[in-house]
């Protein structure tokens, strides 16, 4: 874990995928992020600053076909409906739907 208070953005770098694609409903209108948003927030400390103190977080694997998968991570700000991919290097997000929990 960083010292500066800052998030890991490389860690978060390697588990997503390029092409992410994550979404969430905002009065009533779709808003859409990308792994560079993703990455750069995470640099920022954006999620840190949005952190209400509880730190657990729950993945449950939903799936797994082949090279595919289907996932849900729940903690105390967010809930994310996530779809993998098994790459070259390993497993990584490809698409999110979330909302805050």
């Amino acid at each position: 874990m960083p010292l500066s208070g800052l998030g890991d953005a490389t860690r978060m770098e390697r588990a997503l995928h390029p092409l992410l694609v994550k979404r969430t409903l905002v009065d009533g209108t779709v808003e859409t992020d990308t792994a560079s948003v993703m990455v750069e927030a995470t640099a920022a400390g954006l999620g840190r600053r949005r952190d209400p103190g509880d730190r657990r977080i729950s993945v449950r694997v939903d799936d797994v076909h082949g090279s595919i998968a289907t996932a849900t991570g729940t903690s105390a700000v967010y809930v994310d409906y996530l779809q993998l991919v098994k790459v070259d290097d390993g497993w990584r997000i490809l698409n999110a739907l979330w909302t805050h929990a």
